[in-house]
């Protein structure tokens, strides 16, 4: 009797294991059957590492479907542009996925596309399209614009820099050669040696500031920092500039603190403020004045630099930091100007932390002021800059206009002959930049 019952038990345990091992197999195929139908369903599913690849790369990377469908697109793309709504954004470069899906051959484009929906903004692009799998296609995008920029800027200056040398080189060539053919003649072998040697000497001045520029366009272009004075530095400007200025009878007047001190280079800082003044000089008429204020604001050293010179429009005061530009062509070529000088001042300011902003109204003067970070900023300067609403000084005169009749800043050139009324004032009317005023031209800053 034990014996059989022993039989049924291990029949039981038989069956039993066959159930559970049927159970089994039919859980396995089940669960196979629906990963199959899930992957079936998620045709574009890309592969973790993959994602993980497209996710460090610094170009714009979409991965698009049979449908023309975004599966999988990198911030850059959205930034740029290229994906907008989670969709291609630019019919172009649908095109181009098109064309790689009809032949399956790697295409690759420089394309200048819209930046937004609206505006006449433009991003240039070079795509790059490719298979991904069988189903899918990769769009990789890097963005070329500030390389092209970059790029045209240098070819500009190379061509302005040939124009440039090509004018003085020119005019030299000719004056030998009338030279040598008025041989005879003392009177005018003399007068055309010294338009020689005023061709000479802007060819001089032309290659001195190209290299000047280019060696402030390198980085790290200080090689000296240290503890600077202000007032040293405008005064040696000053006294630079003072021959030019007594040649048109024009008075340099200087005011405001004394005791400003900045980190940089003092050579440089002599040269930014020089060309500020002699920028000023040039585009002023005769018998007016030239006003430079040093003072402290927000931990800044502003050197203001202001004339009453033809003043200047709105639209050229986005472009008067660039190289060779000039405002009056026909005037730089008369006082021998290069075009160079405020481009030069740029760069000194930028590579000293600061900046250099331009207010002008045609027919009223204009001021530059050139801006470094302080070495020191004094106890209580916050407060005292807080005076006014925007921080400017208190009376409706120029940021760097002297006090009238020049009561804390002297003349530096001498001349007793200037106008009576301080740098910013004109025959028309006021020059007026401060707390207070009406509407008026901003600030162009570079």
């Amino acid at each position: 009797m034990e014996g059989i019952i022993q039989g049924v038990t291990a029949v039981i345990a038989g069956g039993l294991g066959v159930v559970v091992g049927l159970v089994a197999a039919l859980a396995f195929r089940l669960s196979d059957r629906a990963q199959q139908r899930e992957a079936e369903s998620e045709p574009g599913a890309l592969d973790e590492g993959l994602v993980r690849v497209l996710s460090v790369l610094r170009s714009a990377a979409v991965v698009i479907d049979d449908d023309d469908d975004v599966v999988r697109a990198s911030p850059p793309a959205y930034a740029l542009g290229v994906v907008r709504n989670d969709a291609l954004a630019h019919e172009t470069v649908v095109e181009l996925v098109h064309e790689v899906r009809r032949d399956g051959v790697i295409r690759e484009r420089e394309l200048e596309l819209p930046r937004g929906p609206i505006g006449s903004g433009t991003v240039l692009l070079q795509v790059r399209a490719a298979p991904l799998g069988m189903d899918n296609i990769l769009v990789l995008a890097e963005d070329r614009t500030e390389a092209r920029r970059v790029e045209a800027i240098r070819r500009d200056f190379v061509v302005n820099v040939s124009h440039e040398l090509k004018t003085p080189v020119g005019a030299l060539a000719l004056l030998a050669e009338t030279v040598q053919d008025a041989a005879d003649d003392p009177e005018a072998v003399r007068r055309f040696t010294e338009r020689m040697q005023s061709e000479a000497h802007r060819l001089s001045e032309l290659v001195h500031e190209i290299i000047e520029l280019s060696r402030l366009q390198v980085a790290g272009a200080l090689q000296q920092i240290e503890p600077v004075s202000v007032v040293d530095v405008v005064d040696e400007a000053v006294d630079r500039a003072r021959t030019k200025a007594q040649g048109k009878n024009i008075a340099i007047t200087v005011g405001g603190t004394s005791e400003s001190i900045v980190f940089g280079d003092h050579n440089l800082l002599v040269t930014a403020v020089r060309n500020l003044l002699d920028n000023a000089v040039s585009y002023s008429g005769e018998n007016t004045r030239v006003g430079v204020g040093v003072h402290e604001r927000d931990g800044l050293v502003e050197i203001d630099v202001v004339d009453q010179g033809v003043g200047i429009s709105t639209e050229e005061q986005q472009r008067v930091f660039e190289r060779f530009y000039r405002v009056d062509p026909a005037r730089s070529r008369d006082t021998g100007g290069t075009g160079l000088g405020l481009s030069i001042v740029k760069h000194v300011a930028a590579d000293h932390g600061g900046d250099v902003r331009v207010w002008s109204e045609p027919g009223k003067g204009s001021t530059f002021t050139l801006r470094i970070p302080a070495a020191d900023l004094a106890a209580g300067a916050l407060d005292a800059s807080a005076a006014t609403p925007d921080g400017g000084p208190s009376d409706d005169r120029p940021a760097g206009a002297p006090p009238d009749g020049g009561a804390s800043g002297g003349s530096t050139d001498g001349s007793d002959s200037g106008p009576s009324t301080a740098p910013g004032s004109s025959a028309g009317g006021p020059h007026r930049h401060g707390a207070g005023d009406g509407p008026r031209n901003e600030e162009v800053s570079a």
